[in-house]
């Protein structure tokens, strides 16, 4: 499975990510980095060596694929921060557009996810961030 396959299964499937592992192909539909996280949590390696085609690709996205061993990425919509922090760890990037950051889905302002990971100086600086974040929603439920 090449990273091409993996964008036309983006765009035919409309999903919000799709994972290659050489083995199989796993579909990601949730909104923000909830899917990568679970996997990087519950099944890390499913992202080791993998190929990633998503949609939007912040800086939070991009410290779960970092964190998980994953080898090339396709985005649709890079942030320039995460773009940064994935070629600093050599993994390879292809992308549609690149933005400074990833505006939240109201559109009033920079994502959450984005935000706290601004300072962050490495994928493993934004891993307890993006936990606490994720553990948030998930007790506001």
């Amino acid at each position: 499975m090449t990273l091409d396959d993996l964008k036309d299964i983006l765009r035919r499937e409309k999903c919000s990510c799709v994972i290659s592992d050489g083995r199989g192909v796993t579909l990601c539909h949730q909104r923000g980095v909830k899917d990568l996280f679970h996997i990087l949590k519950s099944s890390p390696g499913l992202l080791s060596g993998a190929l990633i085609a998503d949609k939007i690709v912040g800086k939070g996205a991009a410290a779960l694929m970092i964190l998980g061993g994953v080898s090339e990425v396709y985005a649709e919509v890079v942030s320039r921060p995460a773009l940064d922090l994935l070629t600093a760890e050599g993994i390879a990037v292809q992308y549609d557009v690149c933005v400074p950051a990833i505006i939240n889905r109201a559109g009033t302002g920079i994502c959450p996810v984005e935000t706290l990971c601004r300072d962050c100086l490495t994928a493993r600086d934004c891993l307890p961030l993006i936990e606490n974040f994720i553990n948030q929603l998930n007790t506001e439920k």
